[in-house]
C-alpha cells in the first residue's frame, strides 16, 4: 500500500514537472515592439559556412590524401574535412540565420551523376542519385571530389528553407549566401584530367536568369517572402544611395523573409542590363562601396579588416564576415577572430562551428571545443555600431 502510494506521489511529481516544462517551453516570447522598429542593418545574426556540406566518404578522403602533394590549397583534404548539421537543425536547435549555398549550372542534367573522383578509392564512380539527371541548378562543394549534401538540388533547399518558413511565418529574416561556381577540377589540376572528371559550365546572362527563376519557383514571381533590391532601392536613384540613406526595411516587415547575396562566377553577368540590380531576385556582394549595386558588402577576415567593416556599419551597409575557418580555430581553440568579428558591427557572421567539433570528445589532443555563439546564448543581438543608441531596449526573439 505504501508503495502504490509513493508510486502515486512520483506520478503527479512528473506530470507536474512535464507541464512546468511545457509551459516554460510555450511561454511568450519577450515582447518584440522596441525590437521590430530597428532596421534590417541594426542587428547581427550568425550563420553557416558551406551550410549543405557533409563529410565526405572516408575512403574518398583517404584517396585524396594520398595525392594532397598535386593539389592546391583549397582542394587539401583539411580544408574538405567538416560537416554541418541538417538544416532544420541548424535553424532551430542552433539559432542560424544565415546560409552559404554553393551552386553549379546543369542546364541539361546528369552532369554531376557520376563521381570521376571515386574510382580513386575504387569506389563506384555512378551515385545511382536520380535527382541528379535532372535539367536545374545543383548544390555542392567540388565536382567528383567533395560532392556529399544535405540536398542536390537548389530548388529543393529553397523548397526545405521556405518549409521551414512557413511554419515559422515571425522568424527574423534569412540571409542566403549563394555562391555561383564555375570551375571544374580539372581547370585548377590539369593533370586529374586523366581521370575523366567534369567540366563545368560558365555562368551566361541566359544562365544567370535560370537562378532567379528557380528562386520564382519556389517563392513565386512576386516573392513576398523575399527582400529584394528593388524594395531597398524604393524611389532612390541607385541601391548605393538608398542605403547610404539607411531605407532599409524594419525588422518587423522582415520577418518571416529571405535576403539572397550571391558571390561568385556569375556576378558580372547577373548584374548586366539590370542596374543597381532592377528587377533581379538577389543582391551582390561587393567588396567596396563604389558601385551603384553596393549594398552588403564581404570582407572575410574580421581582423585585418576590421575598421573597413566599422566604417561600413556606419555608413548604413550589411557586411558579411567570418569567425572562423574549417579545421582551424576547433583545433587551436583561438577565439581572436570570432571577437574581432563581434565588435566590427558585421551584420552576418558565418561560423563553421556554431556547435563544437564532436570530434573534440574523442580526440581531445587534436580538438578543442571551440564554437561560435552569441553571450548568453542569445539568438542575435542588437547592432552596437548601427544601433548604439538602442542597447539594452529588450532580447531579440525568433
Amino acid at each position: 500500500m505504501r508503495t502504490s502510494f509513493y508510486i502515486c506521489l512520483f506520478l503527479v511529481f512528473a506530470i507536474s514537472c512535464k507541464k512546468e516544462q511545457d509551459t516554460a517551453r510555450k511561454a511568450a516570447p519577450p515582447d518584440q515592439t522596441e525590437i521590430n522598429k530597428l532596421k534590417l542593418n541594426q542587428i547581427q545574426v550568425l550563420g553557416s559556412h558551406n551550410s549543405y556540406h557533409k563529410r565526405m566518404d572516408a575512403r574518398l578522403f583517404s584517396a585524396i590524401s594520398n595525392i594532397s602533394f598535386l593539389l592546391p590549397a583549397e582542394y587539401q583534404p583539411e580544408e574538405l574535412d567538416y560537416f554541418h548539421e541538417p538544416l532544420n537543425d541548424q535553424l532551430n536547435t542552433y539559432g542560424m540565420r544565415g546560409f552559404e549555398i554553393d551552386i553549379y549550372n546543369d542546364p541539361n542534367g546528369g552532369l554531376f551523376f557520376n563521381r570521376a573522383a571515386n574510382s580513386l578509392a575504387r569506389m563506384s564512380v555512378a551515385s545511382n542519385i536520380a535527382e541528379l539527371k535532372l535539367p536545374g541548378l545543383k548544390v555542392l562543394h567540388i565536382p567528383d571530389v567533395d560532392y556529399q549534401t544535405h540536398y542536390y538540388t537548389f530548388k529543393s533547399m529553397l523548397t526545405a528553407l521556405k518549409t521551414w518558413s512557413d511554419a515559422h511565418p515571425n522568424h527574423l529574416p534569412v540571409f542566403l549566401h549563394i555562391e555561383t561556381k564555375e570551375t571544374a577540377v580539372t581547370d585548377v589540376v590539369p593533370l586529374l584530367s586523366i581521370v575523366g572528371l567534369a567540366q563545368t559550365i560558365k555562368y551566361t546572362p541566359a544562365l544567370s536568369d535560370n537562378i532567379d527563376t528557380e528562386i520564382k519557383a519556389v517563392f513565386g514571381d512576386g516573392l513576398d517572402k523575399v527582400i529584394t533590391p528593388d524594395k531597398v532601392r524604393g524611389t532612390f536613384a541607385t541601391l548605393k544611395e538608398a542605403v547610404r540613406a539607411n531605407n532599409w526595411p524594419t525588422i518587423g516587415a522582415s520577418r518571416g523573409k529571405f535576403i539572397f547575396v550571391m558571390q561568385g562566377g556569375a556576378e558580372e553577368e547577373y548584374v548586366q542590363g539590370h542596374p543597381s540590380l532592377q528587377d533581379r531576385a538577389m543582391f551582390v556582394y561587393s567588396e567596396n562601396d563604389d558601385k551603384d549595386e553596393s549594398a552588403i558588402l564581404i570582407y572575410n577576415d574580421p581582423e585585418r579588416n576590421n575598421e573597413d567593416i566599422r566604417t561600413a556599419v556606419s555608413n548604413n551597409y550589411i557586411v558579411r564576415t567570418r569567425s572562423d575557418g574549417p579545421n582551424n580555430q576547433n583545433k587551436n581553440g583561438d577565439y581572436s577572430k570570432q571577437i574581432a568579428a563581434f565588435n566590427s558591427g558585421a551584420q552576418i557572421i558565418s561560423t563553421d562551428y556554431y556547435r563544437p567539433d564532436p570530434r573534440y570528445l574523442t580526440s581531445p589532443g587534436i580538438f578543442t571545443n571551440y564554437s561560435c555563439r552569441f553571450p548568453n546564448g542569445e539568438l542575435a543581438r542588437i547592432n552596437a555600431i548601427s544601433a548604439a543608441d538602442k542597447q539594452g531596449i529588450g532580447r531579440i526573439a525568433e
